[in-house]
């Protein structure tokens, strides 16, 4: 038997998404016999977490606790009549590692899902039609993820926002082949997609 509190360690790290009872174990004891600092650390800001991280209540983007609004819809030099929406905050960092663009964003906080008991109405879609009316957006980008949830929350957006604004302008990002990859191990979303966006030569 373990003692109580390496055991308790164990199935706190176990709760966590792609940590299964070995590897939590390995994370347990490798914290056990390192130095106290660290886990102090970590127990510092995972209790930080909850009380210093927000949502905008605007994009939806991560926010600190001292701050409003998020920069990527404060900051004067974004154009704010280009939404780019993505699923979650962290995919907003992926794109704003591309430095290339200069709208602001929206998170929907996730894609429909039936079977994970996710619907239209737990996301922040609502929210986002508000927003292309006050912000009189011109364009909005949707940036959802290439899945069968992603592709099917953005056929749902494009339907709502075009009734909301036949005249409002939808794109999405290009999808398909990424360099490298052989057709034997693309899935049929993706060449489904590059076959939909093929370009002329």
């Amino acid at each position: 038997m373990l003692p109580k509190a390496l055991e308790d360690a164990i199935n706190a790290l176990s709760m966590l998404p792609g940590v299964g009872p070995k590897t939590a174990e390995r994370y347990a004891y490798y914290l056990f016999k390192s130095n106290s600092k660290i886990s102090e650390g970590i127990s510092e800001a995972l209790d930080k977490l909850h009380s210093e991280v927000h949502s905008c209540p605007i994009t939806f983007a991560l926010i600190s606790s001292d701050e409003e609004y998020s920069p990527f819809y404060t900051d004067s030099s974004r154009d704010k009549t280009t939404v780019l929406v993505v699923e979650e905050p962290l995919d907003i960092y992926a794109i704003e590692q591309t430095k290339s663009y200069k709208g602001t964003y929206h998170v929907l906080g996730g894609a429909i899902s039936p079977i994970d008991g996710i619907t239209p109405e737990q996301l922040h879609i609502g929210e986002l039609i508000k927003r292309v009316n006050d912000d009189n957006v011109k364009e909005v980008i949707i940036a959802t993820n290439p899945s069968v949830e992603g592709e099917s929350t953005a056929l749902l957006l494009e339907k709502m926002l075009h009734e909301q604004n036949p005249n409002l302008k939808l794109t999405r990002l290009a999808r398909g082949l990424p360099l490298g990859v052989d057709l034997s191990y693309a899935d049929q979303i993706t060449l489904s997609a590059a076959l939909e966006n093929r370009t002329d030569l």
